[in-house]
């Protein structure tokens, strides 16, 4: 049972998991805020939805909204967010999962934000395996190496462990995604890329599913090339030490707000290796060695 005993600290987890005094306005916890709920007012979060829509739909990036809110708490953020996911809604798009990003070392050091966060994914930017992918649809366009999980039963906090979610995964497949970022990326904190949906561009599947009994997911490894070089590689492990770590926290985190994970949904379990910058024309090829692989292409 070593496999799931390196990561039984984490099965349970409470409000201050991440967090070694509460209390302490000095440690930079963005949980620190999180409990103190929302300090700006509803037209002002609207407003930042706006100006992240209009980053969006112009493909430009905005300025980064906390050198602005400096007091702008995790809360605000997600109801940055929910304004964009329920405006998604209401223009007819399906919400087909979620996905957890910052859940990795080499991610949390390649941006230098330490707590990880979520974001919402509609059908519309799921693409599979041999697509092109509309480069101009993007900004600050990076990939990252992922494994997707697809649920077959109900998944809830605040008690969600890590043999929750292998119990209620239908099977895990290979995954890109594709970053996009709205907001000025030099000095960002976990307010900003709360607000910018987690910076989810899009996610490209592929490879061949597996069930979560059929191989220990923390040795799932995948190199990461860019027009035929290797230009990353990684262990699922690399993701708080077994990829179905970061969905319970998912689903913990969600219960927070008075949301659960529902069958059928994907949820993108976060990175395993360092994002990686794309251009418009690269060809990218994912190799998951028994797994299969993922290819596009950027136009």
């Amino acid at each position: 049972m070593i496999v799931y005993d390196q990561v039984v600290g984490l099965a349970r987890p409470t409000p201050d998991d991440n967090d070694t005094d509460d209390n302490d306005p000095d440690d930079n916890d963005p949980d620190d805020n999180e409990v103190g709920g929302h300090v700006l007012d509803q037209s002002t979060i609207e407003a930042i939805a706006d100006e992240l829509a209009a980053a969006e739909r112009d493909r430009t990036t905005m300025p980064l909204i906390t050198a602005r809110h400096p007091e702008m708490t995790v809360e605000d953020a997600y109801a940055v967010q929910n304004i964009w996911k329920e405006r998604g809604l209401a223009a007819g798009r399906r919400i087909a999962g979620h996905k957890i990003g910052l859940t990795s070392k080499v991610m949390q050091v390649a941006t230098g934000i330490t707590e990880p966060d979520y974001g919402v994914i509609f059908d519309d930017v799921v693409y599979q395996t041999g697509s092109v992918i509309p480069f101009d649809a993007f900004s600050n366009v990076r990939i990252e190496v992922e494994l997707a999980f697809v649920l077959g039963k109900p998944l809830s906090g605040p008690n969600c462990t890590l043999f929750d979610v292998l119990d209620a995964t239908a099977y895990v497949v290979p995954a890109l995604e594709v970053l996009s970022s709205r907001v000025e990326m030099t000095g960002r904190t976990i307010v900003d890329t709360i607000s910018d949906n987690a910076a989810l561009g899009a996610m490209i599947i592929g490879g061949s599913p597996v069930k979560v009994d059929k191989l220990d997911l923390r040795w799932v490894s995948a190199l990461l090339y860019r027009n035929e070089t290797i230009e990353e590689s990684g262990v699922a492990a690399a993701v708080l030490g077994h990829p179905a770590a970061g969905v319970f926290w998912l689903a913990n985190k969600l219960a927070q707000h008075g949301t659960v994970l529902e069958a059928g949904e994907i949820i993108l379990a976060g990175s395993f290796t360092r994002p990686m910058w794309v251009s418009k024309g690269d060809t990218i090829h994912a190799d998951y060695g028994a797994l299969g692989a993922i290819t596009c292409r950027f136009e």
